[in-house]
């Protein structure tokens, strides 16, 4: 089966989220975000939410095992048939070696940009806390402030958009997963991006290496 299967790489704020849902759209592929998987999990407090919680307000990474098991369950679901789009996976050497015994992906898109814009993408960022719509106090403000313009909740401040907290990520970052640059370089299926531009910039870029890259054939 012909299957085009993409992961974002790139630290916290760089754009992975904003360019995979866009992507979807173009290519009608599922855009697997682990991390909206686990906030769910923890605001409906399942049991994988509560081992999840802590860790995540710290800014430090889950465990190995856990994000293979959700992976790997949600890559089962009929909806990934014909590829994927993985947003905030791996993470680690570690999860993208325990990833390829089960699958393996034949683009890596790489997005670049420097730290001080980071901060300040996720220190200013806000999410409604009802329908996690997100805005940004500079970039894209709500109408009225605190207010959500799609359902009216109020904006929060995320645990892990705190300006320590964001620090801590990308610390953790550096140390644990900018090495996946380097593991997917190897494999000849890694793609620089600079992320420091227009979205719709980025977005046309990366459309362009998606569609180069092709369709590989794989049984699995």
């Amino acid at each position: 089966m012909k299957r085009r299967k993409v992961v974002f790489l790139g630290a916290p704020g760089s754009g992975k989220g904003t360019q995979a849902k866009k992507l979807s759209v173009k290519f009608g592929l599922p855009h697997i975000s682990t991390g909206d998987i686990l906030r769910n999990a923890v605001k409906t407090g399942t049991e994988l939410g509560l081992k999840a919680k802590a860790i995540m307000d710290r800014g430090d990474l889950v465990p190995d095992d856990i994000m293979l098991g959700i992976v790997r369950e949600r890559l089962a679901e009929s909806d990934c048939a014909d590829g994927f789009l993985l947003d905030g996976f791996p993470r680690t050497i570690a999860q993208a070696e325990g990833f390829d015994r089960f699958d393996s992906v034949n683009c890596a898109i790489q997005i670049d940009v420097p730290d001080s814009a980071l901060l300040k993408r996720l220190v200013l960022r806000r999410t409604c806390s009802s329908c996690g719509a997100m805005y940004h106090l500079e970039y894209q403000p709500p109408k009225v402030e605190g207010i959500c313009d799609k359902c009216g909740s109020a904006l929060v401040q995320r645990e892990d958009d705190r300006e320590d907290v964001v620090k801590s990520r990308l610390r953790v970052y550096v140390e644990k997963t900018e090495p996946l640059v380097g593991y997917y370089r190897e494999k000849g299926v890694l793609h620089n991006v600079d992320g420091d531009r227009n979205i719709e910039v980025v977005f046309s870029e990366i459309v362009r290496i998606v569609e180069a890259a092709g369709d590989v054939n794989d049984e699995r």
